[in-house]
């Protein structure tokens, strides 16, 4: 018998022949905590089905790190030399006694009905509610609603057996409750009420000016394409595409009609967010095929987020760029969860993806702690290092195609969990020193994963929904879809002249230092209502800052920097 069988032989025996079963809590650094904005509304039947995702520890995630370093960094030879998924796959793949033990496991309680994907290392589980409560020993699903949406969750913590904890990075399904955040209505009810000025409102048309994109800037390669990603049951709606196109696209030549729905298209109203994204993504990134990945009608234990990132792990043609406007409170979520979906970030990387994410529009955020005591409270996936976030901003002169300032409510800040990436050191260290009068260090993690990256304008877009042009709606779920827009023209540009997709930017963004963005220097963004702050995050500066990054893009400058690159 060879080493590795005998190994998981005799962890499977102690697994399961121990009279004596010591367990751990695999999700043990937080609390399980019910959002109150979720109502629980009973016990489920022991034999409902339910869906459970299992994470399996990966290999080589230190490798994959520093390959994805060396394919992003234009001073490596190995610059834009991006892997296939079988190459990623083969090298995270879970261990063979990793997959024998969970899959033992899993079949010792009766759990046989489970699909994997193509890197092996998700398995996604269906069994009943009882089965479920004997496999992970301390839960218990009730059902909660909000605003008519349906999950099946449990509020205490589960245990694993110790033998299998090793294995495993964490069990979804249980305990994240989709964040509600800021929805854009009430982003718009938040300016109106601020006294905000009365503004024309942005349109393709504004944008394409503002960021110097002209007629003749869209795509024609015939390799590239683009995507935005939807979850919290929102999805778009071809008609109000169409409609939007023929109202605001007339003067470049577009695309009417999404190419490609991964998931399935809910009925009924379609949502304002997805509206946006969809409209604005193909408006800046006009002419290029645009796929939507959507997933309204999940089962109740399944986590939207989540499903997405396993489907970015389970195709071997997508789009090379993702844009999308999601988010949760860093000290929500377990250091567990947040380290895993970093590696699922660093293996779309390396395959030459972008992902952009929305910093937030809440600006440093607050977190009340003990003691009438608080602190700036970070959003991941804002906060990942190995995401591009995208801020927002305002125009100075609402009248005018003019300079852009601080939006405030643009998210932004300092990570509590990721260690600042040697990529960004230089820059925030310069601002860090630079500016004046920075909020009390007490408030923020200055050796933090800083963000964001890059800004564009977040204020005041007209948007189509259910056939109807409507104005002011406001948001970094604006800025990120437009910024997604003009890197697919930029690869689009590379694609013609026979290059690599830019795939993860920030290690260049950062080597270009501002060439090819509009630097923005004025305005801060908001915090915490206190004495100390009173309502004050951080500032915008020369070079980078937490509120804007670099700053917005100016077409021609940034697609002369990063088409003309080695």
């Amino acid at each position: 018998m060879n080493v590795t069988k005998m190994r998981i032989l005799l962890a499977f025996c102690v697994l399961i022949c121990s009279s004596l079963i010591l367990s751990q809590h695999l999700e043990a650094d937080q609390d399980i905590l019910i959002p109150e904005d979720w109502t629980r509304v009973g016990r489920i039947d022991p034999t409902e089905k339910l869906e459970l995702t299992f994470a399996l520890r990966q290999q080589n995630v230190d490798q994959l790190e520093h390959l994805l370093l060396l394919v992003s960094d234009p001073g490596s030879a190995q610059y834009g030399k991006h892997l296939t998924l079988e190459e990623v796959a083969a090298l995270v793949r879970p261990s063979q006694l990793t997959q024998k033990v969970v899959r033992h496991w899993l079949q010792s309680h009766g759990v046989t009905d489970c699909q994997t994907i193509l890197t092996q290392d998700f398995l996604q589980c269906t069994m009943n509610t009882q089965v479920a409560e004997a496999l992970l020993p301390g839960i218990e699903f009730h059902r909660y609603v909000r605003d008519g949406i349906f999950l099946v969750r449990s509020s205490s913590a589960y245990q694993v057996h110790e033998d299998v904890l090793q294995h495993l990075d964490f069990v979804g399904g249980v305990h994240r409750f989709p964040p509600k955040g800021q929805g854009l209505n009430e982003v718009l009810t938040k300016r109106r009420r601020s006294g905000a000025k009365f503004h024309l409102g942005n349109t393709p048309a504004t944008l394409r000016s503002r960021y110097n994109l002209t007629a003749a800037d869209v795509g024609s390669a015939q390799n590239n394409s683009q995507a935005v990603a939807q979850f919290l049951e929102q999805f778009y709606h071809p008609a109000d595409l169409a409609e939007f196109m023929t109202l605001f696209g007339r003067s470049f030549q577009h695309l009417s009609k999404i190419d490609r729905v991964v998931g399935v298209q809910g009925a009924g109203k379609a949502g304002l967010e997805a509206s946006l994204d969809v409209e604005y993504i193909m408006s800046t990134g006009a002419n290029i095929s645009t796929w939507v990945f959507t997933n309204p009608g999940r089962h109740e234990t399944q986590e939207p987020f989540l499903q997405w990132m396993m489907l970015l792990s389970n195709m071997t043609d997508i789009p090379w760029v993702h844009t999308i406007s999601y988010g949760d409170d860093e000290d929500s979520l377990s250091s567990a969860y947040m380290m895993r979906i970093n590696t699922e970030f660093m293996k779309a990387g390396v395959r030459g993806i972008s992902i952009l994410f929305a910093s937030g529009d809440s600006g440093a955020g607050c977190r009340h702690l003990t003691k009438g005591e608080n602190s700036f409270r970070p959003s991941f996936p804002a906060s990942s290092p190995y995401v591009t976030t995208v801020g927002g901003t305002s125009f100075k002169n609402p009248f005018k195609v003019t300079y852009e300032v601080t939006d405030y409510i643009s998210g932004g800040g300092f990570s509590n969990v990721f260690k600042m990436p040697d990529y960004q050191v230089g820059a925030v260290e310069g601002y860090l020193k630079a500016v004046s009068g920075l909020p009390p260090k007490t408030y923020f993690n200055t050796s933090g994963r800083a963000y964001p990256d890059i800004a564009a304008l977040s204020d005041n877009y007209w948007v189509v929904t259910d056939r109807v042009p409507v104005p002011w709606v406001s948001g970094t779920s604006a800025s990120t879809p437009v910024v997604g827009g003009i890197l697919s023209l930029i690869n689009d540009q590379r694609f013609l002249k026979g290059l690599p997709s830019l795939g993860f930017l920030n290690p260049r963004l950062y080597q270009l230092q501002g060439q090819g963005l509009f630097d923005v220097t004025d305005g801060c963004h908001l915090s915490c209502l206190d004495e100390q702050v009173q309502g004050q995050g951080f500032c915008a500066a020369p070079s980078w800052d937490p509120v804007t990054g670099w700053g917005t893009p100016n077409y021609p400058a940034l697609l002369a920097a990063l088409v003309l690159e080695k």
